[in-house]
């Protein structure tokens, strides 16, 4: 017998599968089973696309077969579920010749759509077993940048109030991706994409909105509208100066846009608006300008709605830090762009980092000033304040009340997006915002009161790397063992060994746990601050801040880390029915 299609393989003789009315193989690797439905016979993956199960134990009537452990139903001719918590059963091409029966094995084709499809269909129904399924299939075919694409669509089309929690979280798990484990990553892009689907569920769509028509205004007419549609909280006019801007294509034009806008007012809804524009732009730098529109659109409501902290009686008395800080403002404008060779690093001996943990708001005001007269730039200026913030964290003392770890979280996500923006875009109207975070590090000062003890970056006698790290992993499995995780991560330091396995390790363990947005904004933005300075001995305070944030916060419930692992067995074959 000639058979041209060499994926044809013989199955079984027709009078045997008759018989029994079903016939269980296994063909070059793969279960299959055989079912007779009339005068046809019908070959199908015999795992169930859900959970695995043997779809030979399930049942066939008119034409549906049904699985018995979660009640999937298929067409058994096109293998088409009826039920979305499930997938389609993979069915093979039947030919019979002389009553023996052969069946194409040939695989699906196209497996990066089929996963995107899939994904797609997760996030839109908030199937988490759906989203780790397609994660982990999609990432084998494809870049991990793909899945990450297809959550950054759904949540700036499926979130009516523009960019929120899920795409940070998102972006975040993004970021890091380069800093865990390949074990890990999968995993990463999972959470972050399951915070999409939470944060989008219920939420109407996001309609875009035009740009003006090709003979509209130039980018600084645009830009100067823009801040006075914000000013009056019109977001709506504000976006379309934003689309009209995007489509000049002038990246760094756009987000100073963005940058000035989000400064033009103190510290607005408590830090969120400006880290949301910051990572709304790193999403961007992951899957390139073609979005720009969608995405950096949908920060614009939360910009121009954002609670204003000169309206806040904290900022306000017993000192009035904006007056402060409009003096300040002034006096920067003479001194932006200054060159000069002058001195700033240290004053009376003191970093400048050291200096923004003082208790007077005036000296720090001062001690930034006196860095920019002697010739500091704004990204200096930004990662002295931002290396402050992390100090607060690393030195927070468990004597304070829980939420307390929020309010120097929310100053650390605020200091780390401002120093990320001065380096992508540097301005005047930015560096306001450097002033900002550092006033904000100053309302911090009672929960470093009494400040918790940096630990040494010297190890035990006996440590070794490898133990330090597992001890590290067994102290986040248990609830207070904030001050021993950060005590872990400096001796760990203090051995010399390489700082790869221990972001790798902070990774897993913030992986592990149930979604949190705070911690993740912390361990990402720490890992960030520590790549920045790495080498540096000031950098180690960022990792003991991420780890003692994350002991404070851990262990969860993990119920979406058992949905990953049910993922990942399935995907590579484990029987979950078994044993």
């Amino acid at each position: 017998m000639a058979i041209a299609n060499d994926s044809l393989v013989y199955a079984a003789k027709l009078e045997e599968v008759q018989r029994s009315g079903r016939l269980t193989l296994l063909l070059h690797g793969q279960p299959v089973v055989l079912f007779v439905e009339g005068d046809e016979v019908h070959a199908v993956n015999n795992r169930c696309p859900h959970m695995g199960f043997p779809l030979d134990r399930g049942s066939v009537h008119d034409g549906i077969l049904t699985c018995h452990w979660h009640h999937a139903r298929f067409d058994l001719c096109s293998g088409g579920t009826f039920d979305q918590f499930a997938d389609d059963v993979q069915v093979y091409p039947v030919q019979i010749v002389d009553g023996d029966i052969f069946i194409d094995l040939a695989p699906r084709n196209d497996l990066a759509a089929h996963y995107g499809k899939r994904l797609q269909d997760g996030l839109e129904r908030g199937i988490r077993l759906v989203v780790g399924k397609s994660v982990i299939g999609l990432i084998e075919v494809a870049e991990p940048v793909e899945p990450f694409r297809v959550g950054l669509e759904f949540g700036t089309t499926f979130r009516g109030s523009g960019w929120g929690q899920g795409l940070t979280m998102q972006t975040c798990l993004m970021n890091m991706v380069a800093d865990l484990a390949p074990a890990d990553r999968a995993r990463a892009l999972y959470h972050g994409l399951d915070a999409v689907a939470r944060d989008t569920n219920g939420m109407a769509p996001r309609f875009p909105i035009d740009p003006l028509p090709a003979a509209g205004a130039d980018l600084t007419t645009l830009k100067r509208w823009f801040r006075q549609f914000i000013e009056v909280r019109d977001a709506e006019g504000a976006e379309r100066c934003l689309i009209s801007a995007v489509e000049q294509g002038d990246r760094i034009a756009v987000a100073d846009m963005l940058y000035a806008a989000a400064t033009d007012h103190r510290y607005v809804q408590i830090g969120h608006v400006m880290d949301f524009i910051n990572k709304a732009l790193e999403a961007l730098d992951h899957v390139g300008w073609d979005r720009a529109g969608a995405v950096l659109g949908s920060v614009v409501a939360g910009l121009a709605n954002g609670d204003r902290m000169e309206e806040s009686n904290a900022w306000r008395h017993p000192v009035d830090l904006i007056a402060l800080l409009d003096a300040a403002f002034k006096e920067i404008e003479l001194l932006w762009n200054r060159e000069s060779a002058g001195e700033w690093e240290t004053v009376g001996g003191k970093s400048l980092a050291e200096m923004v943990l003082a208790d007077d708001p005036r000296a720090i005001v001062d001690a930034l000033v006196h860095a920019l007269r002697g010739g500091a730039s704004g990204e200096q200026l930004a990662a002295a304040v931002a290396h402050a913030a992390g100090l607060r964290i690393a030195r927070f003392h468990t004597s304070n009340e829980f939420g307390d770890w929020d309010t120097v979280l929310h100053t650390f996500s605020f200091a780390n997006a401002v120093h990320q923006s001065m380096r992508r875009a540097p301005s005047i109207e930015l560096l306001r915002g450097v002033f900002d975070a550092a006033m904000s590090v100053y309302l911090d000062r009672f929960l470093n009161t009494p400040p918790a003890k940096l630990p040494a970056l010297v190890p035990h006698d006996g440590d070794t790397p490898e133990q330090l790290l597992a001890e590290l992993l067994d102290r986040l499995d248990r609830q207070q063992q904030v001050n021993e995780a950060g005590d872990l991560v400096a001796r760990y330091l203090g051995t010399g060994a390489s700082s790869e396995a221990l972001l790798a390790t902070l990774g897993r363990a913030l992986l592990r746990e149930d979604r949190d947005f705070h911690t993740i904004q912390t361990v990402e933005a720490a890992c960030r601050q520590y790549h920045l300075r790495e080498g540096d001995p000031s950098a180690a305070a960022m990792l003991i801040a991420a780890a003692r944030y994350l002991a404070a916060h851990s262990p969860t419930v993990r119920a979406q880390g058992q949905t990953f692992r049910i993922a990942e067995r399935l995907h590579r074959g484990d029987r979950l029915f078994e044993g």
